[in-house]
């Protein structure tokens, strides 16, 4: 094998030089599959390190995948299979419509990119100061909870605390009825585990959610969108559709929603409770978004109180994406099969982040985050429509909070090929087609203001739609 160039006096520790050059080289071919390594004393003597220097690099790089460790023969290569689209950076159209394009895209690289597309808050708006500080006080406390599973609801304290917070917006649930979750995506994922079956039809917003409607697809339902308008569903269609296709569930996201930006009206959310009663029908109200609302808001849940609404929401987008922690409240009969699906499904979720997120609930941080997130959001929503509005865009409506605005191009009917183009020059933005539940032509685009900051996605959306 080649030598390798080493730097005892580089800050990235030996181990990490190694592993990264041996990386390299496999990626680029130069050393092949099914190749045998130079044994641990051999590499060692060869580059002037230590045996456990080497065994370090070598364990590093069979955890990664890259090589195979056969006992008594060695190391050794591992066969990786070709990656879709490598050794082609180009951006195709056919995959700039796919939702697991724009995830990935969206995900990977993110420092490269501009993004308005994105669903998340930037960084820097984040409350990292007082994860740093709860997770130094998390760290000085004894018992098991670092190293054991959980119990099987969630850590008992937070969901205690979160009847208090449902209580505070007219929802009545005892702690019993609330499962804690890895996040929304995890919440939603039992609910179809437990109600639904291949071939079922299932009612979601038009649009809507993405990842949901792959998830249901991936479990065989047959998904049909229920338009909304700037007050919510469009009942009179949703009745159309409870009649043909008589579904269980409708997943619908009821405050400031993605990606309209719009909230449910409380005469829709009449209608649409005495609908689920005349047709059976269980209504999964996504509320991950409604902590940023500046004012009181109808849900269905305050409505209902439960009966025939399963609420769910998270703190990912307010607090944290990577502590994942959220939850889901329903009626008695149903939590116990929900928490039965959960413990068959991942047994329990990290105690450590629910620990973590309690105490950053209780000891006032989150309030005052709440009301600086709120402040910033409404000037980045007011400078991003302006910007808009002068290029010739048109709302869909003007959402009275949250990170998101629906907005479209008069003339412009398919934005799939806008964000392809768009792409290509390092800006990702969410074109309206992967929102619809089987990707249908739309002309909207949605932008998150939090990330429209920068001059460049003004510069050209105006070259473009000239």
């Amino acid at each position: 094998m080649t030598i390798i160039s080493l730097d005892a006096h580089d800050s990235v520790p030996l181990v990490e030089q190694i592993a990264r050059a041996i990386k390299k080289l496999i990626d680029d071919r130069a050393i092949r599959a099914g190749t045998r390594m130079p044994s641990i004393r051999s590499f060692a003597l060869s580059h002037g390190v230590s045996r456990f220097t080497v065994v370090g690099a070598y364990d590093r790089l069979v955890a990664m995948g890259y090589l195979q460790s056969r006992q008594g023969s060695g190391f050794y290569v591992s066969s990786r299979p070709k990656l879709l689209g490598e050794g082609d950076s180009s951006v195709r159209l056919d995959s700039a419509v796919d939702v697991v394009w724009l995830l990935r895209n969206s995900l990977e690289d993110r420092a490269s990119k501009t993004m308005p597309g994105a669903w998340w808050l930037p960084a820097a708006w984040m409350e990292s100061a007082g994860i740093k500080k709860s997770l130094r006080t998390l760290a000085l406390k004894d018992g098991e909870f670092l190293t054991a599973y959980g119990t099987p609801d969630g850590y008992r304290p937070l969901r205690d605390l979160l009847q208090s917070k449902l209580g505070g917006i007219g929802i009545t649930a005892e702690t019993g009825q609330i499962i804690l979750t890895a996040g929304v995506t995890h919440a939603l994922d039992l609910v179809t585990r437990y109600f639904v079956r291949p071939g079922d039809a299932v009612l979601v917003d038009d649009p809507g959610y993405l990842i949901l409607f792959g998830g249901l697809k991936s479990f065989g339902a047959k998904i049909v969108g229920v338009p909304w308008n700037a007050d919510g569903p469009d009942v009179q269609i949703m009745e159309q559709l409870l009649q043909q296709h008589r579904p269980k569930l409708f997943f619908t996201n009821s405050i400031l929603h993605n990606p309209t930006g719009a909230s449910i009206s409380q005469p829709v959310a009449y209608r649409m409770l005495q609908l689920a009663e005349k047709y059976d029908l269980m209504l999964v109200e996504d509320d991950i978004y409604g902590d940023f609302h500046p004012a009181p808001v109808t849900r269905l849940a305050t409505l209902d109180q439960l009966n025939r609404v399963i609420y769910v929401s998270s703190f990912s987008k307010t607090v944290s994406a990577s502590l994942r922690v959220g939850y889901l409240t329903c009626k008695r009969d149903l939590v116990a099969h929900l928490s039965d699906v959960k413990l068959l499904t991942g047994l329990t979720t990290s105690e450590v982040s629910e620990r973590l997120m309690y105490q950053l609930l209780t000891d006032g941080h989150y309030r005052k985050h709440l009301e600086r997130l709120r402040g910033r959001l409404q000037a980045a929503r007011e400078r991003t429509i302006g910007r808009l509005e002068q290029l010739g865009f048109e709302l869909h409506c003007e959402p009275q909070g949250g990170m998101f605005v629906w907005a479209r191009f008069p003339g412009l009917e398919d934005t799939a090929e806008l964000a392809s183009r768009a792409a290509r020059q390092g800006i990702m933005l969410a074109p309206g087609n992967i929102f619809r539940p089987h990707q249908e032509a739309s002309p909207w685009m949605r932008f998150n203001v939090a990330h429209c900051d920068d001059e460049l996605i003004f510069e050209f959306l105006a070259q473009q739609c000239r």
